[in-house]
């Protein structure tokens, strides 16, 4: 540690300002760059969920050092366009079977229950179902079944884990809908 004796009482208070703020930016940037980051909802395939214009933060830290599991609601670069990034429902993790029949989604040959999504599904999208969920991958929808992109289509298909920059962790904004996210 450098030690400097400043004489100078005013010149001594701005010197520890300045490093108490320098500290701050330091801790402010780590923190997000590691830990959290803030998201921007934009469209309405997570409806009721998130709506368009929500502000959210990922938990980073999450899936970093956890287990991404079905239920999780997650953000990841959108494959075509890596500088946009998607927000979606896990509903299927490795090993897990996806299908889709008449409308209705099964998990291992359970249908999907789920209290976002009581519609029967027509938008089908493009892969090939059954759909067995590889090691390292989930499987994504967005709540709004009938109006998102998501695993079902080969655009997307299923999201490697290394590629999930976090997991929705709270809406702050707007302020009335303020709080954690399920």
């Amino acid at each position: 540690m450098i030690n400097v004796r400043i004489a100078n009482p005013v010149v001594k208070g701005l010197v520890e300002w300045v490093l108490a703020i320098g500290l701050a930016v330091i801790l402010f940037f780590v923190l997000r760059m590691f830990l959290f980051r803030v998201a921007h909802v934009s469209g309405f395939s997570m409806a009721p969920t998130l709506s368009d214009g929500d502000r959210v933060i990922l938990n980073r830290a999450a899936v970093v050092f956890g287990t991404t599991r079905a239920g999780d609601i997650v953000a990841f670069p959108y494959p075509n366009n890596p500088s946009e990034y998607y927000i979606k429902r896990v509903i299927g993790v490795a090993g897990d079977e996806i299908d889709l029949v008449s409308g209705i989604f099964y998990v291992n040959g359970e249908p999907l229950q789920d209290a976002f999504s009581h519609d029967t599904v027509w938008s089908t999208g493009n892969v090939t179902f059954p759909v067995t969920v590889e090691e390292g991958r989930v499987f994504v929808l967005g709540d709004n079944r009938n109006s998102s992109k998501d695993s079902r289509y080969i655009t997307v298909g299923t999201i490697s884990n290394s590629d999930i920059l976090g997991r929705v962790l709270v809406r702050v904004w707007p302020m009335d809908a303020l709080g954690q996210v399920d």
